[in-house]
């Protein structure tokens, strides 16, 4: 890389990192904001909580807390990848990344068009509400981190990424792993707390 290269991304990985931390701050501010509301509700109507919890499937709800999983540790092989100058390896990484989130939406498409069948919709009741809203919040930065990782593939089969260069691959993972995290705690409050 030449000298002039280098001092064009010189100063980049700090104020990009801190841009990134800025962002997930605001994203944590709008989601504790819903999961403040969800805690509200739920104690001022177990009961309701209760019985509608239990009309969400939970099989589909764990395989994409799997997938989602395994899609934070492909993110992470891709970073470590990149940081050693692995080009490929980290474009393998986030193809996977990808695929899983793919994977994840179209689970996602299964579980609400069966709800939908059902006669569940977000004006359902307060559960359903908040359910319907959180959970396609989430998916929208789903859809949201997926953009972001084909253009990391095209940048990355350009030759742009290096062991260098890598910060846009570095904040992208921690926008990944705060998405996974996020369902993390979606998860169980939907799913499984009855």
């Amino acid at each position: 890389m030449s000298a002039d290269a280098g001092n064009k991304h010189a100063g980049a990985p700090v104020s990009a990192r801190l841009g990134i931390w800025a962002f997930l701050a605001t994203e944590l501010l709008l989601f504790g904001g819903l999961f403040t509301a969800y805690t509200v509700f739920r104690i001022s109507y177990p009961d309701l909580f209760h019985l509608q919890h239990l009309k969400l499937n939970r099989i589909l709800g764990a395989s994409n807390t799997v997938i989602l999983l395994t899609s934070s540790l492909s993110m992470a092989l891709a970073i470590a990848a990149i940081r050693q100058g692995q080009r490929k390896l980290m474009e393998i990484g986030v193809a996977t990344t990808l695929f899983c989130g793919a994977c994840f939406l179209g689970i996602k498409y299964l579980e609400w068009s069966e709800d939908f069948a059902r006669g569940l919709f977000p004006r359902s009741n307060l559960f359903f509400g908040l359910y319907f809203v959180m959970t396609g919040l989430h998916g929208l930065h789903v859809i949201l981190g997926m953009a972001v990782m084909v253009w990391l593939l095209i940048k990355g089969r350009q030759g742009v990424f290096s062991g260098d260069y890598n910060t846009p691959v570095e904040i992208t993972g921690l926008y990944w792993h705060f998405v996974d995290i996020i369902w993390i705690y979606l998860f169980p409050l939907f799913y499984l707390v009855g």
